[in-house]
C-alpha cells in the first residue's frame, strides 16, 4: 500500500485532535473565558546536611508543619563530648588572654623591687669587704689572693644587682605585645574549634524550611543518612496554582495580575478567589507533533493561576476549572488581603 496513502489519514486524525483540545480545553462564555487545568504544588526533597546515624524522626506522612519545625535528628553524641573538651580548652586560652593583658601584679611588681633592693645591699656589702681587703694587702697583713676573691664577689653581687633591676623593669612593662597578641590568636582558633563543633551538631537537625504537609517518610530511626539521601518529601502549601494555558487570541485581553475564580469537581459548589500571577513568554504549539499552517493558530501560552483561598482542599493534580473575566485592569492585591 502507499504511504503516502496512509499518512493522509493520520493528519486528519491529528487535526482533529487539536481541533477538540481547541473546543474542550477553553472556551469563551459572554466576556469570561474558562479554562481546564490541574492544581501544581512545590514539593521539596529533604536531606541533611551531615552524615551520621538517624536518632529520631518526629512527623508521619499526612502531618502539617510549619517553618523551622524540628523533623528529625542525627545521634551527635560524640560531637557533644567534643565540644565540651573544646569549650574547656576555649576558657582556659581565655584566661591566659586575660591574664596576659591585666599586666603584672602590684605584688609582683613590689617583690621584684625588694628582691632588687637586697641585690644593692648585697653589692654594697661586697663593695665594703674588697675596699678591706685592699687596704690590709697594702699593710701587706693579708694576701692578695683574698683581695681578688672579695673582687669577685663584688663583681658577682653587681651582676645580681643588674639582673634585679632588669626583673623588676620587666615587671613594671608587663607581658610583651607579641606574646598577648599569640595568646590572642590561640583564643580565636579555640573559638573557631567551638563554633565548629556547634554548627556540626545543628547540622545533625532536620527542620521544615517552609510551611507544608509531610508526603513521604522515607528513612527511619537507625537508617544512615547523608547529604544525598532524601528522609522526607514535603509538599509546600504556599502557593498552591493551578497551571492552565491561554490561547493565543485570549493572550491581549488577560494580563498578569488579573482576578479569577477556581472551581473543582470535588467541592463544585465552591469558588476560590485566584489571581493570574505568570504568562509563559514562549508559545507552544498544540498538539505539539503537529505544526500545519491549518493548526499554526493553535498557540497557547502556559499560565499559573495563583489560589487566594482553599490551599487546604486544592491538592497536587487535582483537575480544576479557572474562569477569568476579559479586560481586567491588573490589581495591586489580587487576593484583597494586602498580600500578591
Amino acid at each position: 500500500m502507499d504511504k503516502k496513502l496512509i499518512a493522509i489519514p493520520v493528519i486528519l486524525v491529528a487535526v482533529a485532535a487539536g481541533a477538540w483540545w481547541l473546543k474542550h480545553d477553553h472556551a469563551e462564555v459572554g466576556n469570561e473565558l474558562v479554562l481546564h487545568g490541574n492544581v501544581d504544588i512545590r514539593q521539596v526533597e529533604l536531606a541533611f546536611n551531615a552524615s551520621g546515624r538517624i536518632d529520631r524522626v518526629l512527623v508521619q506522612e499526612g502531618d502539617r508543619v510549619g517553618k523551622g519545625q524540628l523533623l528529625a535528628q542525627l545521634d551527635t553524641e560524640r560531637l557533644k563530648l567534643s565540644l565540651a573538651q573544646t569549650e574547656a580548652l576555649s576558657d582556659a586560652q581565655r584566661s591566659t588572654v586575660a591574664k596576659l593583658k591585666a599586666g603584672s601584679r602590684p605584688e609582683e611588681i613590689r617583690q621584684a623591687a625588694a628582691q632588687r633592693d637586697v641585690a644593692k645591699v648585697a653589692v654594697e656589702d661586697a663593695s665594703q669587704v674588697y675596699r678591706r681587703q685592699q687596704d690590709l694587702v697594702a699593710r701587706k697583713f693579708v694576701s692578695q689572693q683574698q683581695a681578688d676573691s672579695a673582687k669577685n664577689n663584688l663583681d658577682a653581687a653587681q651582676q645580681r644587682l643588674n639582673a634585679a633591676e632588669e626583673t623588676y623593669r620587666l615587671a613594671v612593662l608587663g607581658p610583651r605585645k607579641e606574646d598577648i597578641a599569640g595568646a590572642v590568636a590561640g583564643l580565636a582558633a579555640q573559638n573557631a574549634a567551638v563554633d565548629g563543633l556547634r554548627h556540626d551538631i545543628a547540622e545533625g537537625e532536620l527542620h521544615a524550611p517552609d510551611n507544608g504537609v509531610i508526603e513521604n517518610r522515607i528513612l527511619e530511626p537507625g537508617d544512615m543518612a547523608s547529604p544525598q539521601k532524601t528522609v522526607f518529601t514535603l509538599a509546600l502549601t504556599d502557593p498552591v496554582w493551578a497551571r492552565v494555558y491561554l490561547p493565543e487570541g485570549a493572550l491581549g485581553r488577560v494580563p498578569v495580575g488579573a482576578r479569577a475564580t477556581i472551581t473543582t469537581d470535588s467541592h463544585p459548589d465552591k469558588k476560590y478567589a485566584a489571581w493570574i500571577g505568570y504568562i509563559s513568554p514562549a508559545a507552544e504549539f498544540t498538539p505539539k507533533t503537529v505544526e500545519t499552517a491549518e493548526l499554526r493558530t493553535s498557540l497557547v501560552y502556559q499560565a499559573r493561576v495563583f489560589a487566594c483561598e482553599g490551599k487546604g482542599e486544592l491538592r497536587q493534580g487535582m483537575p480544576v476549572t479557572v474562569t477569568i473575566t476579559y479586560d481586567q485592569k491588573p490589581a495591586g492585591s489580587p487576593c484583597g488581603d494586602g498580600k500578591p
